[in-house]
């Protein structure tokens, strides 16, 4: 199997940006664990057929797909059912994750994991990638880019991993601090760096 490199980091740090790069320049394969946990609450997926028995079918849309906003706002206001949501959710997604990285071709690929650190996923990964920005850096691109106030954003950051248990586990960095950050030198180096353990590990 090739090497996984999870590749994760902040709201507004630029993961997908960096995710595409080296997609677009090395042929890297992507496994999106965002993605991967829409696919599995899908129209027709086991997933919403046993979240609809759960909740009823009030938490459809009219074209029978999940009413997100609904979910939601029901898993907010009541821990148990998130914890019902999360037990029934996150082994489908692992294991459908863990089916898409046995499909790569590329000598390694990208597991990106908004909330690697959070969801306990570093496992699933060889090495952890971090996109790096200072925090000030994330709220000003979030309000740019969503249009919400500075407070929305710190609650969303509250909610997430800081900055140092992020740093804490990487074993590798990209900083993107700046909107004219050079980030293809840094990816760069980290896909010949990736080519050589890919290379390593394959012949062992």
């Amino acid at each position: 199997m090739a090497t996984i490199i999870g590749l994760s980091g902040g709201i507004a740090s630029g993961k997908t940006t960096v995710a595409n790069l080296f997609n677009e320049h090395f042929n890297i394969d992507i496994v999106d664990a965002d993605i991967v946990a829409r696919e599995v609450v899908a129209l027709g997926s086991e997933g919403l057929k046993q979240i609809t028995a759960h909740f009823g079918e009030a938490i459809l849309l009219e074209d029978g797909t999940l009413n997100r906003s609904k979910l939601r706002e029901l898993i907010f206001s009541d821990p148990k059912q998130k914890l019902w949501l999360n037990d029934l959710l996150h082994p489908m997604i692992r294991d459908k994750i863990d089916s898409d990285l046995s499909k790569v071709t590329s000598p390694y690929a990208l597991l990106v994991a908004p909330l690697l650190i959070e969801n306990h996923m570093q496992g699933m990964a060889d090495r952890v990638l971090i996109v790096d920005v200072p925090v000030e850096v994330q709220i000003e691109r979030t309000m740019n880019r969503d249009n919400v106030s500075r407070e929305q954003v710190a609650s969303i950051l509250k909610s997430q991993a800081s900055r140092e248990q992020r740093l804490a586990v990487a074993d590798d960095m990209i900083k993107n601090h700046t909107k004219n950050q050079e980030l293809l030198p840094q990816i760069t180096d980290l896909h010949q760096k990736y080519l050589a353990i890919s290379t390593v590990d394959g012949s062992e």
